[in-house]
Formats: C-alpha cells, structure tokens, sequence
C-alpha cells in the first residue's frame, strides 16, 4: 500500500506547538472537528442517560433534580458547542478555501483567535457541571432563570463567550467569499455548498449579537438584580423569550443550512447529474436566512401574546416552508434519471430527505396554533426538534464528514462498516423519535421526570431506539479512526467530483493547490465533463 504523500497540511510541520500556533484553515478546521467531536460524544452521553432514566416510570438511576440537569446539559452542548459551530467551524473551515480556489481564508489570525474562544467557551462550560451544573433548559427562560441555584451565570456566560467565535467565523467567511475566490469563479459559478455557508455567516453576523445581550442582560438580573425580567421591578419575564428566539430562530438555519449545501453537493456529485434549479436553491438559501428573523413568535402562541401577533407568525411560519420546499424539490428533480451511486455520503443525503421532509411536515402542525395549544411543551416538539436538528443537521454533517473524510486524511474508511453505521444511525433515530410523536398526541408533556404507566412502552420502545443509535455511532468511530492510520490510500478525487477541492492532492498541502487556480467549469457540470476518479 503506497503511504501518503510527504509533504501535506498534516506532515509539513510537526508537534503539538505547530497545531496550536498554526494559521492554517485545514489544521484550524481539523482542530474544530475534534472539539465538535467531544462535544457530541458529550452530549449523546447525556442523552443515553436520559433515555435510560425514562425505561421506566419512577427512579431508575438518578434523581429529579439530576434528570432536570442532565436534559439541561444535553441540550446546550449540543447546540452550543455542537450543532451551531459543526459544519461551518469544522467542515467550513476546511473545504470553503479549497471549494473557491483560494490559499486560506481572509484573515488567518482571527480564524485561529475564533477557535480559542470557541475552546474557552466549551471549558467554561464543562466547569459549570462541577460547580453547581444548570436545570433550567437550553433555553434559560425567566423567571425560573433569575431564581434558580446552579451554575446559571457560567453556563450563559459560555454561551455569550461562544457568540463571539461564531462571528468572526461569518466575519471571515464572508470576505473570503467575497475577495478570494479564483479567477474564472462568478457568484453563480461557486458551489452551493458556499452558498449556503455566505446566507449562514451573515445571520452568525447579525443575530448573534442579539443572543448574547440577552445573556448579559439575564446575568445582570441574578448578579445585580436589575429587574430587568422581574415584574415585581417593572420588567417582564416574556421580554426574555421575545428576544432569546430572535436569535433563536435563525439560529435553527444556522445548523440547518450548511446542511443543505452539503445535500446539494452530494446529491449532484452522487446522482452524477448537473443539479436541477441552481439558481434557484442558492436564492433560497437567502429566503430563509431572511424569513428566519420574522418567525420567532411561533415559540410563543402560549405566552400570552395578542390573537393577531399569532395570526402573522403563523403566516410567517408557513411561508419559510416555502424555499425549503424548492430545495427539495430541486434535489428530488436532479436525483430523477440520474446515474446513482450508493456510497456512503449518498446514503446519508437520502436518509436526510426523509428525516428533514417528516421534521418540515410536523413543523405545520406546530405552525398552527389550534394544534400548536394542544402539542405545545409535549414529546411532540421534541420528536419534531430531532427530526430537524439532527434527521437534519447531523445526518448532514455525517454525509459530509464522510464526503470529505478521504480529503481531510488522504485515507479510505471501510465502505462496509460505514453502511453498516449508516444503517444502524437511520434505524435506531426513527425508533427512539417516531414514539415520542404518538407520545407527544397522547399528551406526554417534555422534561417531566416520570411518567403515567400508558406511555411506558412507548418510552421502551425510544430507549431501545437510542441504544441502536448509539452502537452506530461506536461503530463509525472505530472505522473512522481505523482508517487515519490504515485505510488504503483515497487519491485526489475518489468520488469524481468536479468542485475544486478535489483538484488538488489528497490530504492538500499547506497552501492547497500546487500554483494558482482558475475555473475552467462549472461545480455541477456533469453533462459536459466526464470527472476522473482517483
């Protein structure tokens, strides 16, 4: 078996000093995938404890106030520290440079300042689980906030520190975007993948901000007592969820729409087919970035906000359905007579249009507020949270990985095994979540630590679902890692793809490409050019 080429991103320099020093976008974005890596097996802990804590009504292995910690941490790392920063941290940073034919992102430095915080963020947040943990949800929500013991101020206080890496990540890629793109790349030449990353970065930009007054605000109130969401003071405790889902929302299409850049470049390098709607999928992208800021109300139909406030966010609700309904449609039509190809990352984008299309679909049903009432605070919204969040993001971000994982490393993972995962991940998923759905009608209200004896098989029924998850997830560790070391060389290109960062070697060098680049094609024209594979 012939070793990798010696002089690459990975080999040029050597020791633990020339990682943590390093400008380079390749090496910062490996650095993410690792600290993304920990958090998700963090999170997907926590998650096991759950379920295991749900087998059955009553106590099995810990108490209330520990399940309300642990459903707390849960979710904020996973949202924190996993899902918003994975794909455009991680994956971003790696291929966006090598996808627009440039030699680094725009400013180096503050890509790599981005990564420290995000590592001070995420250890800020571990030590609130040892001094005092939260229970109050990912969401924080006053009063309870305001009033509660806990490590309430550390755990907001990494949230507001993590805000920052997430800007200057949309800082820098949209000026990479802008001024480094390769001579040859018009806007409508550049993969959609970068597409959706530009639309991301410019919500990271401007509602990030709004997050992280909200938490200082929120720790003013517990630290000073400002009464800012105290009504005995004048303030209002609703304020806070008004401008928590500002952010919020458009924090949901922060996760999901690098994730639909990466359908998009699976589905046309897969289906080797010219994508249908270019166009048309990159506009969209810009829809929903937009709408997203008009939709925040749909959290709040039982806070108490006027009939007509309801009326319009509903509306809203329904409308953003409409972009993401034509980038399915466009992926529906390009996968239509094409010459498809099962690996791995296609199986991945396959599982994602069925997951994402029953997570859209039960989102009408939330949208409306006659049903919103009734399935509002049920296992409802939690099944239909999963299905986008990570039947979406995560399954994405999974077909990605896999997509790249030959780029990043140089090495083949297990085709085998992977499907195997692949198959055991989409299973084990629609097990644990389908439940919760007739859970959530039935009215099984979420975060409760004990339940009725009518949910108890359902309850089962998702626990064994997330041990199945969980032994795909074991699975792809062990092939991914295997292969780093002794996977068969991948080649520049093992997918034949014709995006421009599978035109230089396999893993790139530290510049990326051998001399400058200059599109000579299009990223999706498969009708016109036969890619080579090696």
């Amino acid at each position: 078996m012939s070793s990798m080429p010696e002089k690459n991103y990975l080999t040029e320099k050597r020791g633990l000093k020339s990682w943590l020093l390093t400008l380079d976008h390749k090496r910062i974005g490996v650095m993410y995938l690792i600290g993304i890596s920990i958090s998700f097996a963090l999170g997907g802990i926590f998650a096991l404890l759950i379920r295991l804590e749900l087998l059955n009504p009553g106590r099995d292995i810990v108490g209330a106030q520990t399940y309300n910690q642990l459903f707390t941490l849960h979710g904020a790392v996973m949202i924190f520290l996993f899902i918003i920063p994975g794909i455009p941290a991680a994956l971003g940073n790696f291929v966006l440079p090598l996808m627009l034919g440039a030699k680094d992102v725009a400013f180096p430095r503050l890509n790599l300042a981005s990564w420290y915080i995000y590592v001070f963020g995420a250890l800020l947040a571990v030590v609130s689980i040892f001094t005092g943990s939260v229970d109050t949800g990912w969401t924080f929500y006053t009063p309870y906030s305001t009033q509660t013991s806990g490590a309430v101020v550390t755990m907001t206080l990494a949230a507001f520190i993590l805000g920052f890496s997430s800007i200057f990540t949309g800082l820098n890629f949209i000026v990479t975007i802008h001024k480094l793109r390769a001579p040859g790349m018009t806007w409508f030449k550049m993969p959609l993948f970068v597409w959706s990353l530009y639309a991301t970065a410019i919500i990271q930009v401007l509602a990030t901000p709004v997050l992280g007054i909200t938490l200082v605000l929120l720790i003013l109130e517990r630290v000073l007592g400002m009464g800012i969401f105290d009504p005995a003071m004048g303030g209002d405790p609703v304020l806070f969820q008004h401008f928590f889902w500002f952010y919020s929302h458009p924090a949901v299409y922060i996760m999901i729409l690098p994730a639909m850049g990466i359908i998009s470049e699976l589905i046309s390098t897969f289906s080797h087919k010219r994508i249908f709607g270019y166009r048309a999928i990159a506009f969209s992208s810009f829809g929903i970035a937009f709408i997203s800021f008009l939709v925040w109300g749909h959290h709040m139909f039982t806070s108490g906000q006027s009939e007509l406030a309801s009326m319009i966010f509903s509306f809203l609700t329904f409308f953003v359905a409409i972009p993401s309904g034509i980038k399915v449609f466009n992926w529906l039509a390009t996968l239509y007579k094409g010459s498809i190809s099962l690996d791995t990352p296609m199986l991945y984008a396959l599982s994602f249009l069925f997951l994402f299309a029953i997570g859209g679909l039960t989102g009408m049903f939330l949208a409306t507020t006659a049903t919103d009432i009734h399935l509002h605070d049920t296992y409802f919204v939690v099944a239909h949270f999963h299905y986008v969040m990570f039947g979406g993001t995560v399954i994405a971000f999974l077909g990605g990985l896999h997509f790249w994982w030959p780029k990043i490393w140089g090495r083949m993972y297990n085709e085998n095994w992977a499907k195997i995962s692949a198959l055991l991940v989409f299973v084990g998923f629609n097990v644990t979540f389908i439940s919760q759905f007739i859970m959530g009608i039935k009215g099984m209200p979420r975060r409760y630590y004990t339940y009725l004896d009518q949910y108890h098989r359902m309850h089962g029924f998702s626990t064994i679902g997330s041990w199945i998850m969980g032994l795909g997830f074991f699975i792809m560790v062990v092939y991914l890692v295997h292969s780093i070391y002794k996977g068969r060389p991948a080649g520049s290109n093992p997918w034949g793809s014709l995006t421009m960062e599978w035109e230089t070697t396999s893993p790139p060098p530290t510049e990326n490409f051998a001399g400058d680049m200059k599109l000579t094609h299009g990223p999706y024209d498969y009708d016109k050019i036969v890619p080579r594979t090696d």
